[in-house]
């Protein structure tokens, strides 16, 4: 047991880079609504999960009102306005993958998720912590802005796209800490089920509102063939690996690993599109990696310290 809550970081890291190959799979669904998108991926990934359901139903009966609340919350702003608002915002911005909006989030998220662990979770936030989460933020930085230059000149679209941007972090950031408060009480597969059964009613509701509706049932097979790669690759499988791994991992100390994303991300560009990684990528990534190593020992320590509870396997 003590073994595989100290693989709770690795898991972590994993679901962050696939979450990096997320982007290279949608790219064919550009033509769809981002709440349609939504939908579907949430849809399938549900149907999925039925199959096991012998191993999360029973959970149901711990949940209380607050963790109802919670889950709720998740699906809504993780699962449907996150996704909605950042997809939003690139169409804003023509998609540049170097734009204010990926600037935006990518910096301001953890911050969200941090400020959420410390308010909703009361964990302690240390001044070793802040300069490490510092430190992971300007190599984030580095990372994703190989000349280090930010495109800001991109029309009258910037504005939106920045606050666009913003909300997708907040919804993140702060999901980080809503779901690790239900997963205190239920399984990781509890809390992905529920998640991807509420986040489809949210995109319908979404879907309704803007009078797309017609979308839903315009599919062709290769749309359908990319949804189902992305459930049992970036979609279901990444968050049920996700989960596990926050269940076992403070939330403050999960935002820094999934800074793994954009560093996985740019190795995807160098082996997919050829583009070459400069010297300021490559530090960054260098220093990516030591401050994660250096809050998973964080985490060791921590979890050196608890019992863990039966049953939550």
């Amino acid at each position: 047991m003590k073994k595989l809550l100290s693989l709770g970081p690795i898991f972590i890291v994993i679901a962050a880079i696939l979450w990096a190959l997320d982007g290279v799979l949608r790219i064919s669904l550009y033509s769809l609504p981002p709440a349609v998108i939504v939908f579907y991926e949430h849809f399938f990934g549900f149907i999925v999960l039925l199959f096991i359901s012998f191993k999360w139903l029973g959970d149901l009966k711990k949940m209380t009102k607050r963790e109802w609340i919670a889950i709720l919350a998740v699906s809504l702003f993780s699962g449907a306005l996150g996704t909605i608002f950042y997809t939003s915002a690139l169409q804003q911005v023509n998609y540049l993958p170097f734009s204010v909006v990926v600037l935006l989030q990518q910096q301001l998220q953890p911050l969200w998720a941090i400020a959420a662990a410390a308010i909703l979770l009361r964990e302690k936030i240390t001044k070793r912590f802040l300069a490490l989460a510092a430190v992971a933020l300007v190599s984030v930085y580095f990372v994703t802005f190989k000349d280090l230059n930010v495109n800001l000149d991109t029309g009258t679209g910037t504005i939106m796209a920045a606050a666009l941007a913003i909300g997708a972090g907040f919804m993140w950031g702060t999901s980080t800490a809503i779901s690790k408060f239900v997963l205190k009480r239920v399984n990781f597969l509890t809390a992905t089920a529920q998640r991807f059964f509420f986040a489809p009613l949210f995109a319908l509701l979404f879907i309704s509102l803007q009078g797309q509706t017609q979308a839903l049932f315009t599919l062709t097979f290769e749309q359908i063939r990319i949804l189902l790669i992305i459930t049992f690759s970036t979609g279901m499988l990444a968050l049920a690996i996700y989960y596990y791994g926050l269940k076992r991992v403070e939330a403050k100390i999960s935002s820094i690993l999934e800074l793994a994303f954009p560093a996985a991300a740019i190795f995807i560009d160098y082996f997919l599109y050829h583009k070459v990684l400069t010297l300021t990528q490559i530090l960054g990534v260098i220093v990516l990696v030591f401050v994660a190593y250096m809050v998973t020992k964080e985490n060791k320590h921590k979890s050196a310290s608890k019992s863990p509870k039966a049953g939550n396997l």
